[in-house]
């Protein structure tokens, strides 16, 4: 999933309000191997207020409308291998019922939500337009820092989490193969839940629905590494790649398309020679 901030205040700096620009990166993403295109106009920084709901969805749409064209002018390139997914899939990285009801009109086939579903509202917009949900796991508002938010067993409060938020995904009319399920690193989190998370990933499994592994620049890797500079990250990005393949996760969120494709392609070469053989 390749990341394109459609607004000025990422934290990695990689953002734009230019809507040609944020497509001439999403076009250069699909070439170099991203299967789903992840957009964001509001940044999830919790040290900056949040934009209006005018101002999310009028950043939003000029990239959905041009989306169709864009897939149209690359189908016929035939860059595409058989390992990429073609055509790609759209998300859009929101959480306000009204941003996503003004939106999904003109496009997306997932909605990216932050806000770990306080209420049933979201849900019943996917359901309405046939778009499939992700639920991140997090606690309190977002835009909000919860920096001192603990845990007495973290384990046992994800299971609570993602069986009542599942529930109430599925009461809205969605089916389980429309979740995707993201453990919400740095999000409400410490360095050693977080690193907790990447060891275990694995007990995401248990819901039978797609993970997503938010592995891109993360704080964490900052503090294992001693990188204050986001754009520094990428070694180490790589590393929690590796280490979410081994544990099942389906999707990693990453900037860095290029390398993150490489590194899923051989990972995915030996995974698929594996066994031993002998004459």
């Amino acid at each position: 999933m390749g990341i394109i901030n459609i607004n000025d205040d990422s934290f990695c700096g990689d953002g734009s309000l230019d809507h040609s620009e944020s497509l001439q990166k999403a076009e250069r993403m699909l070439k170099e191997g991203a299967d789903i295109i992840d957009i964001g106009a509001e940044s999830a920084r919790t040290n900056r207020q949040a934009i209006s709901v005018e101002e999310e969805v009028g950043r939003l749409i000029p990239f959905l409308k041009a989306w169709p064209n864009l897939l149209k002018r690359l189908g016929s390139v035939g860059l595409w291998d058989a390992e990429q997914l073609w055509p790609p899939l759209l998300s859009i990285n929101t959480w306000r019922p009204e941003v996503i009801a003004a939106v999904l009109p003109s496009g997306g086939d997932l909605i990216n939500d932050i806000s770990a579903l306080p209420d049933i509202k979201n849900a019943q917009l996917c359901a309405e337009h046939g778009a499939s949900l992700l639920i991140m796991h997090s606690i309190g508002q977002p835009k909000i820092a919860h920096t001192h938010v603990s845990y007495d067993n973290l384990w046992q409060d994800l299971q609570q989490f993602f069986d009542e938020k599942c529930a109430l995904a599925r009461s809205a009319g969605l089916s389980q193969e429309q979740l995707v399920l993201d453990p919400g690193i740095d999000f409400a989190k410490q360095r050693d839940d977080n690193l907790a998370i990447y060891r275990d990933s694995c007990f995401f499994n248990q819901w039978g629905c797609p993970v997503l592994l938010p592995v891109s620049r993360k704080t964490v890797i900052g503090q294992v590494l001693g990188l204050p500079n986001a754009s520094a990250r990428d070694a180490g990005t790589m590393a929690c790649i590796a280490a979410g393949m081994t544990r099942g996760a389906h999707i990693f969120r990453v900037h860095n398309v290029s390398a993150a494709a490489r590194c899923v392609k051989v990972l995915a070469a030996m995974r698929g020679h594996s066994k031993r053989t002998t004459e």
